[in-house]
């Protein structure tokens, strides 16, 4: 029977998603994850607050909810000391990179990034008939003078970076990102994605300057706010930027109960810093428990830290054994950084199930 055909661009792609789901596992498997620590959500949960927020908002959800999603927005930019006209939200970052990339790269356009950058962006840049290139990591950190060396020679339309990394942890400060935006060239559009930038000491990061239209930070409410199945995310950026995503964004994309809860978690600080205080003492106990087994770990300055098992092979052998023993973790597939697993901080409790199960499984490796 004929049909119609799909765009040369989306005839050509692989069958692929960023990431297979800890569900879909379970459903392989028949089984629960004993432990959940390996997609960096927070195993905290969610402010209180924030709970309460969204169980009130529920009972109004036969309403659409406000599209410009106007109070989440201004609280968003008194926090950052900007105007409303400098953010805009989307259904988590993820939403957001496809915006961008929709937003400033053509068919073919060449897109700079490090090699093992964030899966979904790489996605979206496939998915838009975008031309990835890359350079690789350097002693385990982006390579910023080759990302905008690279941009340049390469004409690329986009130089996307991700601060602090996923998957290695690693972080440069306001120094060294605003050496990296000097180099930018003036036709290239310069994406932060600042996912983690929760994690890191506040007086370490790029102060906001919305008068570069160069310029675009996206984060999200999705790590130490606890809100990863809400969905919700924000850009900041110039505010012709931010006009602009009003011709591509899906104006209900960020629902009534999102909005809600990130509104009354962002009135909570003091529950994300409780947050931010667990996962540190977290990262220092996979540290530990890393060099009990006898490998290394990479420093971080997210919700995970990434174990580093030498080789891509033993590194896949220890993830795909704890995996079946209950564990749920992921990996980089890239070269030169498949010997990375990375694990998320959990609870106490989480992490003492992970601690027995890893030594067990080490031991009889």
């Amino acid at each position: 029977m004929s049909r119609p055909p799909y765009s040369e661009i989306v005839a050509n792609l692989p069958s692929v998603t960023p990431f297979v789901g800890p569900e879909t596992i379970e459903r392989q498997q028949g089984k629960a994850f004993r432990v959940r620590i390996g997609a960096n959500e927070s195993a905290f949960g969610v402010s209180p607050r924030a709970a309460a927020a969204m169980s009130e908002a529920a009972r109004g959800v036969a309403w659409y909810c406000d599209p410009e999603g106007y109070e989440l927005r201004a609280e968003l930019a008194a926090m950052h000391g900007v105007d409303i006209e400098n953010v805009t939200l989307g259904a988590g970052i993820d939403d957001l990179l496809g915006l961008i990339v929709r937003m400033y790269m053509d068919p073919g356009d060449a897109v700079a990034a490090s090699l093992g950058c964030y899966p979904t962006f790489v996605y979206h840049v496939d998915g838009f008939g975008g031309r990835l290139e890359t350079v690789p990591y350097r002693n385990d950190r982006n390579d910023l003078t080759a990302l905008t060396d690279l941009a340049a020679k390469q004409q690329a339309s986009i130089l996307y970076l991700s601060n602090p990394d996923n998957p290695t942890g690693s972080y440069y400060g306001s120094n060294a990102i605003s050496d990296l935006l000097e180099r930018v060239p003036p036709e290239c559009l310069f994406i932060l994605d600042e996912a983690y930038l929760d994690f890191v000491p506040p007086d370490t990061i790029l102060p906001i300057d919305v008068d570069d239209p160069r310029l675009i930070r996206v984060r999200t409410f999705s790590k130490a706010h606890g809100m990863a199945g809400a969905r919700v995310g924000y850009a900041i950026a110039h505010r012709d930027v931010i006009r602009t995503f009003d011709k591509v964004r899906l104006h209900f994309g960020v629902s009534l109960v999102a909005q809600a809860g990130a509104l009354a978690s962002l009135r909570d600080p003091e529950f994300v810093a409780s947050v931010v205080k667990a996962v540190e003492a977290g990262r220092e106990d996979y540290r530990e428990l890393a060099a009990d087994a006898g490998i290394s770990s990479l420093p971080s300055q997210t919700n995970f830290v990434a174990f580093d098992f030498g080789t891509g092979e033993r590194a896949g052998a220890v993830m795909n054994t704890l995996i079946e023993h209950g564990v749920f973790l992921r990996k980089p597939a890239a070269s030169g950084l498949d010997r990375l697993v990375r694990v998320t901080v959990g609870t106490p409790g989480d992490r003492a199930v992970f601690s027995e199960l890893f030594l067990e499984v080490m031991n009889e490796a």
